[in-house]
């Protein structure tokens, strides 16, 4: 940048040493002023544009990042979700298994009730039957 004159902001004294003014600056050493002062204008407008892309290529990484990662979650949810559904039916399977083993034992066990019923009827019969002819025999003998 071309130089400026000095101003003094205190009056001259004998103890102050007082610098010689510029001469006044040419319309062209004014106009690079201010094709200088325009550039460096320029330039900061060109860093503050890099520092804001820079900004949000960062951000878009970022959420790039947190979208995979979301994803990767969403799938390995999705898959234990799968899994656990598998388990569920075939717990489900393996308590309907359960249930008709129960209801066969069930009926297993009426029919063994009735069979045991059968077969107590028979032996009372049985035994009711040979103490009466006991009885019957040993009357008609005397």
């Amino acid at each position: 940048m071309a130089l400026r004159g000095f101003r003094r902001p205190f009056a001259a004294s004998e103890n102050v040493l007082g610098f010689p003014r510029q001469p006044a600056p040419s319309p062209g050493a004014q106009a690079l002023d201010l094709v200088y002062q325009a550039a460096d204008m320029f330039r900061s407008i060109e860093d503050r544009a890099r520092a804001s892309e820079a900004r949000a290529e960062a951000a878009e990484q970022a959420q790039l990042e947190i979208i995979n990662a979301t994803e990767r979650k969403l799938r390995d949810a999705s898959r234990a979700l799968e899994e656990a559904r598998r388990r569920i039916e075939a717990q489900q399977e393996q308590l309907e298994a359960l249930e008709f083993r129960a209801q066969v034992a069930e009926a297993e066990a009426r029919e063994a009730r009735q069979s045991l019923a059968l077969v107590e009827d028979a032996i009372r019969r049985r035994l009711l039957l040979t103490a009466d002819q006991i009885d019957n025999g040993g009357s008609a003998v005397a």
